[in-house]
């Protein structure tokens, strides 16, 4: 069973800058599974998709509310999966967890897939 911890999150003002991580527990994470997502989660929305990396070609996509300001990433040497978020917005609040699944082999922007695997989640802030 996969066990993924996130870190990096925090409080930070509006235009800075955030690295997230999603680290992985006892298995190398870019060579178990196809993809890996990251999620976030606002207090009383719903979970959105934020960016998705294909493990196998590092293809990576984002949703169009992020693009062009969040980079993601791997990192063999740590074993982790990168979230750069740059620009960051009063909107970007929320908590953001990293996902995987033995199965699925795509990503997907504009859908939460049925990740078996996920963090539990680092919390990002933004305020002046």
């Amino acid at each position: 069973q996969a066990q993924l911890v996130e870190s990096g999150g925090g409080l930070v003002q509006p235009g800075g800058s955030l690295r997230l991580s999603c680290a992985a527990s006892g298995f190398a994470i870019t060579k178990k599974y196809y993809t890996i997502g990251w999620f976030r989660q606002a207090p009383g929305k719903e979970r959105d998709a934020v960016s998705c990396i294909v493990t196998s070609d590092d293809s990576a996509y984002y949703a169009d509310s992020v693009n062009g300001r969040f980079t993601i990433g791997t990192d063999n040497d740590k074993n982790t999966v990168y979230l750069q978020m740059n620009s960051l917005k009063p909107e970007d609040p929320a908590v953001y967890y990293c996902a995987t699944d033995p199965v699925i082999r795509y990503c997907s922007v504009t859908d939460v897939l049925p990740y078996e695997y996920w963090g539990q989640g680092t919390q990002v802030t933004v305020s002046s």
